[in-house]
C-alpha cells in the first residue's frame, strides 16, 4: 500500500516571484521568521529541519521534510504537480539494534543483518532513505558492522528465518566499537551488570543493554559465565582507567553456547497473547497504527522490562517474577503518538498469562 500526497502548483508557484508580479491574484506576500532554536524530531530523533514561522504557524520545506519522513519527491511537469510517495507508515515494521554484518550484492544493493529488538535481514537499495542524527543524508557505504540504527522496513517480509524485507528508511544512531573476546568475570552491580573481557576491557550493562544469541534469542545475565566467548558492541567512549571501562549496547552469545535462552513460542500462543493484549489496549485503539494480529510478541527477561503495575496484585506479581529471574511476555503496538511517547507495550507473566501492566513509554 502506498501513500501519495499531491501538491498542485499555480503558474506563479512554478515560475517564482518574477512571474508573480503579473499574477497578484494568485500570490500573497508574507513575512516569516526562521526559528533556529526549535528542534524538529522525526521518530524521536533530532533532524536538520528548521521551521519558518508565519502568523504563528510553523512551515517546513516540502522536499527536506519529505526526505526526513521517508518519502520520495517527484515533479510532473505536464500536470504541474508535485507528488510525495512513500510506504504507508502503519504497514511498516520497525526495529532498533546493531548491524552485525554487511554484504554488497551483485545487483548493486546492500544486504545488512540487524540484531536487536528483532533479528532481520534487510535489503538497502537506492530508494532507502538513510539519515544521520544531524539529518545528513548517508549512503549504504556508511553502514558497517557495529552501526546502531533504527530501521523501518516492509510492508512485506519473506517467510524465512530470519525474516527478510526491504529497508524503507534507516536512522543511524551511533557507530559502536566491536570486540570479540572471552569473559573473565561477570558480576551484578548497583547499576546493573559488569562484564570483564580478557584483561583489557570492562563493560557496564544497564536496562538499555540487550544480551542475545546470534539468532536473536534473549539470554539472561545470570547465564553469562567465565570462559564464555561473546561479541560486544559498546562505547564508542572508553574511560582512561586500567582496564578501560565502557557502556555496552549489545552483547552477543554464539547460539551454540550452553546458556539458558528464553523459551520459544508457537504462532498460536503468540496470537493468544495478542488477543489478551488487545483487550487491555482497545480503549486506545483510535491511536494504534499496528493491526491487531500484527503486534510484535516477545519473551523477555524480567530484568529487561520497565513496567508500571497499577494494582497491588500486579505489583506483587511483578516483584515475584523479578525475584525469581523469570520471564515476561510483551506485546507491542505502534501508535500515532510514538514520536512523543514511544510505542505501547503490554506486559504479561509468561507462566500465568496474567496482565502485569504497561511498559513506561519514553
Amino acid at each position: 500500500m502506498k501513500k501519495k500526497l499531491t501538491v498542485i502548483l499555480t503558474l506563479a508557484g512554478l515560475l517564482g516571484t518574477t512571474a508573480a508580479v503579473g499574477a497578484e491574484s494568485l500570490v500573497e506576500k508574507v513575512t516569516g521568521y526562521l526559528q533556529k532554536d526549535v528542534k524538529i524530531l522525526v521518530n524521536g530523533q533530532d533532524s536538520a529541519l528548521t521551521p519558518v514561522y508565519i502568523d504563528g504557524k510553523a512551515y517546513l520545506p516540502v522536499r527536506d521534510a519529505a526526505t526526513q519522513l521517508g518519502y520520495t519527491v517527484s515533479y510532473d511537469e505536464a500536470n504541474k504537480e508535485i507528488e510525495l510517495n512513500g510506504a504507508e507508515a502503519a504497514d511498516l515494521m520497525r526495529s532498533s539494534g546493531v548491524i552485525v554484518s554487511v554484504q554488497a550484492k551483485e545487483d548493486g544493493n546492500t544486504r545488512i543483518e540487524l540484531l536487536g529488538s528483532t533479528w532481520v535481514i534487510l535489503t538497502v537499495d537506492k530508494s532507502t532513505t538513510i539519515k544521520s542524527l544531524d539529518g545528513k543524508t548517508l549512503t549504504a557505504a556508511d553502514l558497517k558492522a557495529g552501526t546502531q540504527i533504527d530501521a523501518a522496513f516492509g510492508p512485506a517480509m519473506a517467510m524465512s528465518y530470519p525474516g527478510q524485507a526491504h529497508a524503507v528508511s534507516i536512522n543511524v544512531q551511533a557507530d559502536r566499537l566491536v570486540k570479540e573476546d572471552t569473559i573473565k568475570e561477570v558480576k551484578h552491580t548497583d547499576d546493573g551488570w559488569q562484564v570483564q573481557l580478557g584483561d583489557n576491557l570492562v563493560l557496564n550493562g544497564g536496562k538499555e543493554t540487550r544480551v542475545l544469541t546470534s539468532q536473536g534469542e534473549s539470554v539472561n545475565w545470570e547465564d553469562l559465565k567465565t570462559g564464555m566467548k561473546v561479541k560486544a558492541y559498546y562505547g564508542p567512549i572508553e574511560t582512561r582507567s586500567l582496564p578501560p571501562q565502557s557502556p555496552v549496547f549489545l552483547l552477543v552469545v554464539p547460539a551454540q553456547s550452553s546458556v539458558t535462552t528464553s523459551p520459544k513460542m508457537p504462532p498460536e500462543t503468540a496470537q493468544e497473547y495478542r488477543n489478551l493484549a488487545w483487550a487491555q489496549v482497545k480503549e486506545q485503539a483510535s491511536h494504534i497504527t499496528t493491526k491487531q494480529d500484527e503486534a510484535v510478541v516477545q519473551i523477555v527477561s524480567s530484568k529487561e522490562v520497565s513496567v508500571i503495575a497499577s494494582t497491588d496484585e500486579q505489583k506483587k506479581l511483578l516483584a515475584d517474577v523479578q525475584a525469581a529471574n523469570g520471564n515476561f511476555l510483551t506485546v507491542t503496538y505502534n501508535t500515532d503518538q510514538d514520536q512523543l511517547l514511544g510505542p505501547l507495550t503490554a506486559v504479561f507473566d509468561f507462566n500465568t498469562k496474567a496482565f502485569v501492566g504497561f511498559n513506561i513509554r519514553k
